[in-house]
């Protein structure tokens, strides 16, 4: 574990600096924790800042992640073009293309657990606690990363027409609820172990997730 120091920020690129370096070790926190276990107080301590002074940065934890999740949303949609275009071919048949989205999308966000934990908390954790400015501006970028999904979607199943864009906020809400019962609290994880019957209550995030959104597929395109 790296605890940053700083001096006081006198410009604007200092302050640039500074901001990276929050995001920056609130993303290293949550390569070892959970969203719900990141605070304000441990970010500040590991940043090197007192807390007063990472507010000044970002008005509360949950601005800070709401950053974060814009931020990976974005890498993710650039590797998702690449897998979808090695992984699905154009030339095929409706059924089998919407099998082979189902399961690129599926394996892709399985592999990306931090961005599925993020999903699972924004609404009902991280659009909280923020101002009207900030709640705002996130949704605006939202809205891009949206039509961007929506039109990566379209290229393979052109047949979904207005479709891809519910389908594709329904994924993004999809992974977020489905991680939450792949990654159980250790308590929990105790008892699937002590009582393997109760373990029926975990689901695999890859299966889970590829059982949904093909289902979800082949429910909306045309027969």
């Amino acid at each position: 574990m790296v605890i940053v120091t700083f001096q006081r920020a006198r410009t604007e690129e200092q302050r640039e600096i500074r901001r990276r370096a929050i995001l920056d070790m609130a993303s290293a926190m949550l390569d070892e924790m959970p969203v719900a276990a990141v605070t304000l107080n441990e970010l500040s301590r590991r940043v090197g800042l007192a807390k007063p002074n990472v507010l000044r940065y970002f008005e509360s934890r949950e601005a800070v992640l709401l950053e974060l999740l814009d931020h990976f949303l974005q890498e993710w949609l650039v590797e998702l073009a690449g897998e979808l275009a090695a992984g699905v071919d154009e030339s095929r048949p409706m059924a089998e293309r919407a099998t082979a989205v189902a399961e690129i999308l599926s394996r892709s966000l399985s592999d990306r657990v931090v961005l599925c934990d993020l999903f699972g908390a924004q609404g009902s954790v991280l659009e909280h606690n923020v101002s009207v400015e900030v709640v705002a501006r996130y949704k605006r970028a939202s809205l891009e990363r949206l039509s961007t999904m929506t039109t990566t979607i379209r290229k393979y199943l052109p047949e979904l027409g207005e479709s891809a864009t519910l389908f594709s906020l329904q994924t993004m809400v999809m992974a977020g609820a489905l991680s939450a019962y792949s990654t159980p609290p250790p308590s929990l994880q105790a008892a699937y172990e002590a009582e393997p019957d109760l373990a029926h209550f975990r689901l695999e995030l890859k299966d889970s997730l590829k059982l949904a959104l093909t289902a979800t597929l082949l429910g909306v395109l045309p027969r």
